[in-house]
């Protein structure tokens, strides 16, 4: 059995209004690195399709938690605020992602493993929509309880830059369907992301 981890990313973006991507969502790739991964599922597809080769596809949303790699957004924003230098946050901040703490994510692949139906696609999400700025306040917030620097709040570090080329506006997974599998998240945004900030302030080394 093949399990094949790719993104939301592969589904292209979504405005305000639009409904969560499900498994049927096409792939409309916005970037280099989400095209890669498109062409990975469609590869992998077609080995189950052409030699029945055994693959179920799973597409998550933002992963966020301990030992994640320092230069993604929750570690950056951290190690900026041990250091008292900027924050940088992309355009506005009002991009939306879909966030869902790593250990939710590797207990749905878990769940996929045992009761997935092979030539299937299951989306793993925790219907859990930010925007990046609320996400970089959030972090901010739980570093002036956890480790306070000044009289000042650490939100006065963060710093809107220009934005990164195709940066898509918003992702947001549809779960029903592992979720029928008998699999939901565990974490709730604001107890998932204070773990994580103490994770880190105890781990320091994990940061740039």
């Amino acid at each position: 059995k093949f399990i094949q981890i790719s993104t939301d990313e592969v589904y292209g973006s979504l405005n305000d209004k639009d409904n969560p991507f499900d498994e049927d969502s096409l792939y409309k790739p916005n970037s280099p690195y989400s095209a890669s991964k498109a062409s990975a599922d469609h590869l992998v597809r077609s080995w189950f399709k052409t030699f029945s080769f055994p693959t179920i596809i799973t597409n998550t949303s933002n992963n966020y938690g301990p030992w994640q790699f320092s230069e993604k957004l929750i570690p950056l924003a951290i190690s900026k605020c041990l250091k008292n230098e900027e924050i940088p946050v992309y355009g506005d901040g009002s991009q939306i992602r879909d966030w869902i703490r790593v250990e939710d994510h590797v207990s749905g692949l878990i769940n996929i493993m045992e009761n997935g139906i092979i030539g299937e696609k299951y989306n793993i999400g925790a219907n859990c929509e930010l925007r990046n700025i609320d996400v970089v306040n959030d972090i901010c917030q739980n570093m002036d309880k956890l480790n306070p620097n000044s009289k000042n709040s650490f939100k006065e570090l963060i710093k809107f830059v220009d934005d990164r080329p195709g940066h898509d506006f918003r992702y947001a997974i549809n779960n029903n369907k592992i979720k029928n599998l008998g699999w939901k998240p565990k974490y709730s945004w604001n107890a998932g992301i204070s773990d994580t900030v103490k994770w880190y302030l105890n781990n320091k080394k994990f940061l740039l």
